[in-house]
């Protein structure tokens, strides 16, 4: 097992449970970085939604995922952290959380059960790749390289996001180096590069835009979204990050359309702020008509001219104000990874069909998972059926 991470973890738990003598190795001091990480503002698990509106949101990678999600659904990791301590419960969006609302606890009670399963874990060994005999080949520390034998291997070595926690898409060059067919990796769940002028982001960075719609290429998403130094971030704009790479890709700028008062339909907004006192300023009545400095001054910085006056027009560019995304921000900070291994390179047990015995799960796999507990389904359920496969491509009964 290369790849200490949730998907790497599960295969092992998978591996052991059908009586295999499983190892972990991993290059960084310590296990699920990115997992812990994740859990900082609260875990999100997974998510409640019935089981074919989920799959639908995996995009193209749909179909290739949707019998491995089936055969290990998100009740199921439900359950799993139940079994480990810590029973969860549905958040107001129908997000799935841990009792504890963190990772550390789940970790640490998932270790201690991988431990009595007689799973070892090696840590600061870096994976570099397959030797001539077939062996697997590891840089330890100020140490002479390490090659140890294996009867079947699960490669969980993550995307390419937030590479300081381990994740850093080295693997791509060593599958490639076998004619392996991979999809580039890009930046997934990440923000949106907007040049604003120096005023306005200084005088608003950190400061969120609550409630809004945000649409391109027909896909929409809705929720809170915060103003950076550099754009905009928010589960809103993480889940449009695919249309945005998209239509950057063709036209070298995307069109993101806001609108900033979903709830309230463009006749009931005009007729509130129609009611505007002759000698009042634009700011006053906005204000007085419950829009907050921010959405003010979001307004003033995408309308290069004075905002219309009359009640219709400024209406119609609160429902539908535009922004030009130049870009998006890069994997250094993105929450996930798109692109990597192709499925059609994979059989149905996620074992490679040009390396026979090496298995993949996790973010190697080429989708896009958007936020609200779907990678770490997809983590999940990957790492279930590697690990299925890799036992009963051991003979092993599970």
């Amino acid at each position: 097992m290369i790849g200490a991470g949730p998907a790497g973890l599960f295969a092992a738990e998978r591996l052991a449970r059908a009586g295999a003598d499983v190892s972990v190795y991993d290059h960084k001091p310590s296990p699920a970085r990115k997992f812990l990480m994740a859990g900082r503002g609260g875990l999100n698990i997974t998510h409640s939604e019935d089981l074919e509106t989920f799959l639908a949101r995996y995009g193209a990678a749909s179909a290739p995922l949707e019998p491995l999600i089936r055969a290990w659904p998100p009740q199921a990791l439900r359950e799993f952290c139940t079994d480990l301590g810590e029973p969860t419960f549905i958040g107001s969006s129908g997000r799935i959380f841990p009792s504890s609302f963190k990772a550390s606890p789940l970790l640490r009670a998932w270790l201690l059960r991988l431990t009595q399963l007689g799973v070892t874990l090696a840590m600061r060994h870096k994976f570099l790749g397959f030797s001539a005999e077939g062996l697997l080949q590891f840089r330890r520390d100020d140490q002479e390289d390490l090659y140890l034998k294996a009867d079947a291997v699960v490669l969980a070595l993550g995307g390419a996001s937030w590479p300081k926690l381990g994740s850093d898409g080295a693997w791509t060059k060593l599958l490639e180096h076998y004619g392996l067919r991979l999809a580039p990796l890009h930046a997934a769940n990440c923000g949106a590069l907007i040049e604003w002028r120096a005023l306005f982001r200084q005088a608003y960075e950190a400061k969120p835009i609550k409630n809004v719609r945000v649409s391109c290429e027909g896909a929409s998403g809705r929720g809170d979204i915060i103003i950076t130094q550099t754009g905009l971030e928010g589960g809103p704009i993480y889940a449009l990050s695919s249309h945005l790479r998209r239509q950057i890709e063709a036209e070298t700028q995307a069109h993101l359309t806001i609108d900033l008062r979903p709830d309230t339909s463009l006749e009931n907004l005009m007729q509130k702020i129609a009611k505007r006192a002759p000698k009042q300023s634009q700011s006053t009545y906005l204000k007085r008509a419950g829009f907050h400095g921010p959405e003010i001054a979001l307004l003033r910085e995408a309308y290069p001219l004075p905002l219309p006056k009359e009640a219709a027009s400024l209406a119609q560019l609160i429902k539908n104000l535009e922004l030009k995304v130049s870009g998006l921000a890069d994997l250094t900070r993105a929450i996930s990874t798109s692109g990597g291994v192709i499925f059609e390179e994979v059989s149905a047990e996620l074992m490679l069909k040009k390396l026979p015995g090496v298995f993949v799960a996790g973010e190697m796999l080429d989708f896009d998972a958007p936020t609200g507990g779907y990678l770490l389904q997809a983590a999940f359920s990957t790492g279930f059926a590697a690990g299925t496969g890799a036992a009963r491509y051991l003979g092993l009964h599970v």
